[in-house]
């Protein structure tokens, strides 16, 4: 569950943006969270049940066109229509904070391997994430600027896990109790990651 929400196909092809480092570290780092809070479910929660579906009824199927090079191209549509706006508001975020914010600052905050600009990123990841191809300038940006590939690591993982429509079907499915468990493994997780990307890199 973690890592289809952390990761999805539009979402690698925006991050190519980034780099190689940055791609490799966001595909890792997403598998990496997966596959731990499926051992985490799988050995804490043996004998009881950690997800309830039954408030969800079966999505409708949008992929019905028997052309597939139409399938595709609606398809293509339907996500440009989804994320287009938040990718034109990450870049006017970026021009706003490469204009008006000095790059020393966003060194200060989020450069070098100091464990207070993994905590910073991986902190304001929850309320600034709208959308995964939107943050993509403004990372971009930071990165430029400065910021430690271990913090934009703890940001690349926070930001689409506590992304507003994704915890609120999480919220549904976990309950309250286990869904502040989820957060906690999200924040912890995020940070260890960008402490480790920050002395492997």
């Amino acid at each position: 569950m973690m890592s289809s929400i952390l990761l999805n196909p539009q979402l690698i092809v925006y991050s190519a943006a980034l780099g190689n480092v940055a791609l490799a570290v966001r595909i890792i780092s997403c598998f990496l969270c997966g596959m731990a809070a499926g051992l985490l479910v799988r050995f804490l929660y043996r004998d009881r049940s950690f997800f309830n579906f039954s408030g969800f009824e079966e999505p409708k199927n949008r992929d019905t066109d028997p052309n597939i090079l139409l399938r595709f191209l609606k398809n293509l549509g339907r996500n440009i229509k989804a994320t287009g706006w938040y990718f034109l508001i990450g870049i006017v975020l970026s021009a706003l904070f490469q204009r008006y914010v000095p790059s020393s600052v966003v060194t200060t905050i989020f450069g070098g391997n100091e464990a207070f600009g993994v905590l910073m990123a991986a902190t304001i990841g929850v309320p600034l994430y709208a959308c995964g191809g939107g943050t993509i300038p403004l990372l971009q940006q930071w990165l430029w600027d400065g910021m430690s590939m271990g913090s934009a690591a703890a940001f690349m993982l926070t930001g689409p896990s506590t992304k507003i429509t994704n915890l609120g079907a999480v919220k549904i499915v976990l309950g309250f109790k286990r869904f502040l468990l989820y957060l906690a493994f999200v924040m912890v997780f995020s940070m260890i990651t960008g402490l480790v990307v920050n002395i492997l890199l």
